[in-house]
């Protein structure tokens, strides 16, 4: 999301370069409920993946960022054909501090599971646009990558995104391009939530502007 800011009396003006009409944020995961309520709800896929989850997760039931990356490695371990260095800790921070609603500093079940079925959907995509089979997304197949992810961006924005996520030749590696996915998707989530009249525009003092950056 590419920001224009103004800084008018301790109040900045934000306004989206993507149309709110084409994008379609991620349903935030649902508030946390007692164990037995939740279960007691649940689909047969949803009860199927909690016991995954609590494989993954642990007597505490919520995935750090360090049981984040090791649960990431492993899988993209087993992926060839997916070019990456691997998920850092610090990306896995940032994955955790996007994705985390309730402010734990972990994830719990809900939104462990909404990341998890983004990243499958994200990995789909990312295969699909890798026309040359390279197992990196060059910055020709970027566009198409991220607008099959639902993020339809301009230029400029590609342009920031190329350098801030891509190596020196412009190609975007597996990790790169999830990280970058999540954190686009959570703050775009975030600008609609405040989007009110769903005019492509918020304000917000400073702030809100820094709690809304600064856990990212």
């Amino acid at each position: 999301m590419f920001f224009t800011q103004k800084f008018i009396s301790g109040i900045i003006d934000v306004v989206s370069n993507i149309d709110p009409d084409q994008y379609v944020p991620s349903q935030p995961p649902p508030p946390r409920m007692p164990m037995a309520y939740a279960e007691q709800r649940e689909s047969d896929e949803e009860k199927q993946f909690r016991r995954v989850f609590q494989q993954l997760a642990g007597d505490d039931m919520e995935v750090s960022p360090a049981e984040l990356m090791n649960i990431m490695n492993r899988i993209i371990s087993k992926h060839a054909d997916l070019k990456t260095d691997g998920f850092t800790i610090e990306s896995c921070r940032s994955m955790v501090a996007v994705m985390d609603s309730d402010c734990t500093g972990k994830l719990g079940f809900h939104e462990f599971k909404l990341l998890w079925n983004n990243i499958k959907k994200w990995q789909g995509v990312y295969k699909a646009c890798d026309s040359d089979h390279s197992g990196f997304i060059s910055a020709y197949e970027l566009p198409n990558a991220f607008g099959k992810a639902g993020f339809p961006l301009n230029d400029q924005l590609f342009q920031m995104i190329i350098r801030r996520y891509s190596d020196e030749n412009g190609n975007m590696d597996f990790d790169n391009y999830i990280g970058c996915l999540v954190r686009l998707d959570a703050m775009c989530r975030a600008f609609k939530t405040l989007d009110k009249d769903n005019n492509g525009t918020i304000k917000v003092n400073v702030q809100e502007w820094l709690q809304l950056t600064m856990y990212s």
